[in-house]
């Protein structure tokens, strides 16, 4: 047990605290004055707590069995992104989250690290040899593309596009053929193309698309990014605003629990999609360049964790990790300082969100896991 504990990244811990810290007096700020305040950073800080405990029990539990299990949890993820449709409840338009008692339980956070181990697994039996087509990507393809499916049915473009980013991340760094990445960039490329030709030349027809099927919130929110002069009010509303607030932020910020466009109700989920917005605010260019600073440690962090691996797979299932955090970092404050259409990803460790927080945790659980292990197995066949 001592041997273990010695393996603590204390590095990443003391990260977390400090992330655990801003999560707590942001959430705070974001909902005081307001009719939401409810002592959601309480709550939060509840999660923390669990969240750590989950951690530190990591230590304990060799990451190979998850491994072993992968196609258990797999078929777990896909039953309840089916059952989602049955018995989910819908927030938002989506429905995507299971009530149980008071809490809400969202399954598409909860198959991205189901999606990360059994990726990892697969690449794994190629032992870092390149990639075929047929053998290895295919079947990876195959395997992303049911939950990617489900979740976009639900609709929740958001968790969908993680998945997305989560297989090339892993392909990438599992070794994959030039000349395969060099086709499957060109097809992105040319669907996106193709898509902002359709969505700029079928403007009205697109929308109408989206509108029957359900789904006029995505319009708007790319319409909003790729035409904001056409755009309606209501729908450039929150971008304009979470820039304007952000602005207004400066250097320093206009100082804690003295932001006004968030108390003043202008832009929505403030305590949790929204939350960048008042770190923007209330501490301005030094406190947004703090937080990236400690995503960035963390992240680096991993990284060497990774790079120390006896085991490929443990190194792969770190990759699909990271490659998670840093595109919702990224998407997350890029779609509130417009560089980036909205959807509805959290912040990692700082928004309002217990299955959001719990599976982050989860995650750090595991490298822990990985860390504390690798001195006593090399790689099986």
């Amino acid at each position: 047990m001592l041997n273990k504990i010695k393996k603590i990244d204390w590095i990443i811990t003391l990260i977390l605290l400090a992330l655990m810290a801003i999560s707590y007096y942001v959430i705070h700020s974001a909902t005081s004055y307001t009719i939401l305040y409810a002592g959601f950073e309480k709550t939060q800080l509840m999660y923390f707590g669990l969240g750590f405990f989950v951690v530190f029990s990591m230590l304990f539990i060799d990451y190979r069995i998850f491994l072993k299990l992968w196609w258990l949890f797999y078929l777990i993820g896909v039953a309840s992104l089916v059952l989602i449709f049955v018995l989910g409840d819908e927030i938002n338009g989506a429905k995507g989250w299971f009530s149980i008692g008071r809490l809400s339980v969202q399954p598409a956070e909860v198959v991205k690290i189901f999606l990360i181990i059994g990726i990892a697994y697969l690449l794994g039996r190629r032992q870092g040899e390149l990639l075929r087509f047929r053998q290895d990507i295919l079947p990876i393809g195959l395997f992303s593309i049911i939950p990617f499916a489900l979740v976009m049915a639900q609709p929740d473009l958001g968790n969908a596009i993680i998945y997305f980013v989560i297989v090339v991340g892993m392909l990438w760094m599992g070794n994959v053929k030039y000349w395969h990445a060099l086709i499957g960039i060109g097809i992105i490329v040319g669907a996106l193309m193709l898509f902002m030709f359709l969505f700029t030349s079928y403007n009205d027809e697109i929308k109408e698309f989206f509108v029957e099927h359900n789904k006029p919130h995505w319009y708007e929110r790319i319409n909003t990014f790729v035409h904001p002069e056409e755009a309606s009010y209501d729908a450039r509303l929150q971008s304009e605003n979470a820039q304007q607030a952000i602005g207004s932020g400066g250097l320093s910020g206009q100082g804690y629990l003295q932001g006004s466009m968030k108390n003043g109700g202008f832009i929505p989920y403030t305590y949790s999609d929204s939350i960048f917005v008042v770190i923007g605010e209330e501490f301005g260019f030094q406190g947004s360049a703090l937080l990236l600073l400690l995503y960035f440690m963390l992240i680096y962090r991993m990284i060497i964790v990774a790079f120390s691996c006896k085991d490929r797979r443990a190194s792969y299932i770190i990759i699909g990790i990271v490659s998670m955090y840093v595109f919702q970092i990224f998407q997350n404050i890029g779609m509130m300082i417009g560089i980036m259409p909205i959807t509805g990803i959290t912040l990692p460790f700082i928004s309002y969100g217990g299955t959001s927080l719990m599976i982050n945790m989860f995650s750090i659980g595991i490298v822990f896991s990985i860390r504390a292990h690798q001195h006593q197995y090399e790689l099986e066949d």
